[in-house]
């Protein structure tokens, strides 16, 4: 689920800077609804969803969460755009204690850090944060093998995901690698708040 969370977020962003597709295009607004509906679908039924994978017991939340996982998220994807949340994965890659975690892990931390870097609503970082808590993603960088967040490693990360080319540059303005930092250090300071760290 944290991929899939990651698929409004970073199609709003494309559609808001009209960069472009995955095949450089503007997207449509009908991708962009379906961009949203997996957002949307994830919210209202991720938590069943895993409590039935837990108890390998199948159900409609669950058909509908995967649902949202492969074909939304996909056509949300391919149709708008990629942004800060994949970009910030990226990164994240270039430390080996990432490594074993898996790609929607790593883009679930990217999804926290964005709406820092977006400067998003409060309520709306409470709910993502919240979201993440109850199906088990990661909130704090800890939660993904990074026990100690050096300048040097969030430097590291930070100038991957700001490579050029790189998705990052579908937000908006100049996204430079200290606001990457900024970033990541608030969404892993609030994680920590969260589990009273």
């Amino acid at each position: 689920m944290g991929d899939a969370l990651a698929t409004y977020f970073e199609a709003e962003s494309a559609f808001r800077t009209h960069s472009g597709n995955m095949t450089g295009y503007m997207g449509s607004y009908t991708a962009l609804g379906l961009a949203r509906m997996c957002y949307e679908t994830l919210l209202e039924y991720g938590v069943l969803a895993r409590r039935a994978c837990e108890v390998r017991a199948p159900c409609p939340a669950l058909e509908r969460v995967i649902e949202a996982n492969v074909l939304l998220s996909g056509l949300g994807f391919e149709s708008c755009g990629l942004g800060a949340a994949h970009a910030i994965h990226n990164g994240l890659t270039a430390l080996d204690e990432t490594h074993h975690f898996w790609h929607g892990e790593k883009v679930a931390v990217g999804v926290l850090a964005s709406l820092f870097l977006a400067d998003r609503p409060a309520q709306l970082i409470d709910t993502v944060f919240a979201f993440c808590e109850q199906v088990g993603l990661p909130t704090t960088l800890a939660d993904i093998g990074i026990v100690d967040a050096t300048d040097e490693k969030l430097q590291r990360v930070a100038a991957l995901a700001t490579a050029a080319g790189e998705t990052i540059h579908c937000e908006a303005g100049v996204v430079t690698p200290e606001a990457v930092v900024a970033s990541i250090r608030s969404a892993d300071a609030y994680g920590r708040v969260r589990k009273g760290q």
